[in-house]
């Protein structure tokens, strides 16, 4: 199965294909805006790499959220452009989940800095999900942190983990600022049917106000 990864929803416009438990081909730049004129030439780039065309794709994986609100539906409208020209199953796959499987298999928490005193938070053992993903006030996200934590070895990872870094005692700290392609890729892979179509996650009001509202 060939799968294309997708990510736009944070700091990076990021892109893997992947097949069968190999990497093909990947690649991730940094970048707060612009995502709209890389993506598709990124996408186009990494296929070139892995030598297959588009139309050999099984699957597309892309990241549904949270995160930047115009990021992430860059990155939904292009991936659901080429399922409806390659007529291919999209698969979403949560940002969260992606950060916490790219850091460990224990007992791990996804932070992303949500702003106004804000984390967007999903904590996770053993790859199972312990909540649901949630915007909170950091103070409440490090009460429900330790409440959910299994006194053992302990991971915070995303770019908004240092915001809760002094919650669980030696807990370790892997401040990445977006999840791995080959994550999503490989998400996209495991789904099984059937696939919902993949829609935004926003877990609250955009920051940007009507005018004289």
């Amino acid at each position: 199965m060939i799968v294309l990864g997708l990510d736009t929803c944070l700091d990076a416009c990021s892109v893997a294909v992947w097949e069968d438990g190999r990497v093909l081909a990947a690649v991730s730049e940094p970048m707060k805006r612009g995502h709209q004129e890389r993506l598709a030439v990124m996408a186009q780039a990494m296929m070139g790499k892995a030598g297959v065309g588009f139309a050999a794709l099984d699957r597309v994986g892309v990241t549904v959220g949270p995160g930047s609100f115009t990021g992430l539906r860059v990155g939904l409208a292009f991936a659901k452009g080429l399922g409806v020209a390659l007529d291919r199953p999209v698969v979403g796959a949560g940002v969260l989940e992606a950060l916490a499987l790219d850091a460990s298999e224990g007992f791990v928490a996804a932070v992303i800095d949500a702003r106004r005193d804000q984390v967007y938070l999903q904590v996770f053992d053993g790859g199972r999900a312990l909540m649901a993903p949630d915007a909170l006030p950091v103070e409440i996200a490090a009460a429900r942190l330790a409440e959910l934590w299994t006194g053992g070895p302990a991971v915070l990872t995303g770019p908004g983990a240092a915001l809760l870094s002094g919650v669980l005692p030696r807990a370790g700290l892997v401040e990445r600022g977006a999840p791995d392609p080959v994550t999503i890729a490989r998400l996209a892979a495991e789904a099984r049917p059937p696939f919902p179509p993949p829609r935004p996650l926003y877990l609250r009001a955009p920051d940007a106000r009507v005018a004289g509202s």
